[in-house]
């Protein structure tokens, strides 16, 4: 919007025609024709998204801790691996990061870009490495036929090329409907609600800079020849600025002088009421994640009866999905590496967000007298004595 503020004022003979029309005020308005949104892609969304929206912020960290604190199980056709060398990998992926940090990049790379890739570095001996590697800095290279079969990785002036077999580099996506190579990020999903919600954060603070109203207009009208000198005007704007702008000097009163006039210029309260326009924002926001707006202290349409059945629905319905299609990937990309009947699964008997429900299972299964103990053991998910 380019406005013509009264403060740039006009020399007498800049514009012959507004100087016969002096009765008459003119102010020149241009708008947009479209909304301005923000960048998507992984550096626009990191940027106006987790590093600025404290909605998309806690979406993404409660999600990504979620999934990372989920522990694995690992198995060999159907018998329970407690100790093995991809275990010991995925608790310690290289020299001074956990499992639990590392995945928790992982999970936030994947929730602001859509895409996740890994490399995995072949040490001494057997030991192996994994590495994250950011999502702007990676591309895609496709073979002939149009299937990918390596990573380029480029930071700076330095690429180097990771192929995609023999357990050396692994992409995971989230489901793109117009992208063969990459996937949607679900915070680009919720771009129009992220603007929104950032612009009314913007706007409100403008408002509390400038007492919570639009600056009024000082109406000066002595007489029909009469008007403000050079040195009058200039004058009378730098005392407004200096004494009466800012949040500190909200409310001092005005001291006019003869002639001189102060008309309000207030927001209606429907037109100062953002809240509400910030808390739908947010519902999307924390819609496109997963995420129950219960769970993030965002009111209105709470579906859930509580906030247990609330936690429990954002396990169920995004945390296990995310954390089980994961551990399906690394299986296939690691297993042929060390077994080729190796699979990972979560272990949702420690996750403490299913706690009710594993606890009415192991009832239902226990009351049941036509089941034997190992029946028992198999049904709630552990192996039979013999086995």
């Amino acid at each position: 919007m380019a406005l013509n503020w009264p403060w740039r004022r006009r020399a007498a003979n800049e514009n012959p025609y507004l100087q016969q029309k002096s009765a008459q005020g003119f102010v020149a308005l241009q708008f947009d024709r479209e909304a301005r949104w923000s960048q998507s892609g992984y550096v626009g969304l990191s940027r106006q998204g987790f590093m600025r929206n404290p909605v998309a912020y806690r979406c993404v960290r409660h999600l990504a801790e979620a999934a990372a604190a989920t522990p694995w199980l690992l198995y060999e056709r159907k018998a329970e691996h407690s100790e093995h060398p991809l275990l010991d990998l995925l608790t310690s992926p290289h020299r001074g990061t956990d499992g639990a940090s590392f995945f928790e990049g992982l999970y936030g790379h994947i929730l602001l870009s859509g895409n996740a890739y890994l490399e995995r570095v072949q040490g001494s001996g057997d030991a192996s490495e994994l590495h994250l590697l950011r999502p702007d800095r990676v591309r895609i290279l496709a073979d002939d036929n149009g299937w990918p079969v390596a990573l380029n990785y480029g930071v700076g002036a330095q690429k180097r090329t990771i192929p995609l077999e023999e357990g050396h580099g692994l992409h995971l996506k989230l489901f793109h409907p117009l992208d063969d190579h990459y996937g949607f990020a679900p915070l680009e999903a919720a771009l129009m609600a992220l603007d929104i919600h950032n612009a009314s954060g913007s706007w409100n603070k403008a408002l509390l800079d400038n007492s919570a109203r639009p600056s009024g207009a000082l109406v000066y009208a002595p007489g029909e020849t009469s008007h403000l000198t050079e040195d009058q005007f200039e004058r009378l704007k730098g005392e407004l600025e200096e004494g009466y702008t800012g949040a500190a000097k909200a409310g001092r009163p005005l001291l006019l002088e003869g002639g001189l006039d102060w008309k309000s210029m207030g927001l209606s309260p429907l037109d100062m009421d953002f809240i509400a326009a910030k808390n739908t924002a947010s519902r999307d926001i924390a819609l496109a994640f997963g995420i129950p707006p219960m769970l993030l202290g965002i009111p209105g349409d709470n579906t859930y009866a509580n906030y247990a059945e609330a936690n429990r629905a954002f396990y169920r319905l995004t945390v296990i999905p995310l954390v089980t299609r994961t551990a399906k990937a690394i299986s296939n990309w690691l297993g042929p590496v060390y077994g080729e009947d190796l699979r990972l699964e979560p272990d949702l008997d420690r996750v403490d967000g299913l706690s009710q429900e594993r606890d009415a299972l192991w009832q239902r299964i226990g009351a049941a007298p036509f089941l034997t103990d190992d029946e028992k053991r198999e049904a709630v998910g552990y192996t039979s004595k013999g086995e």
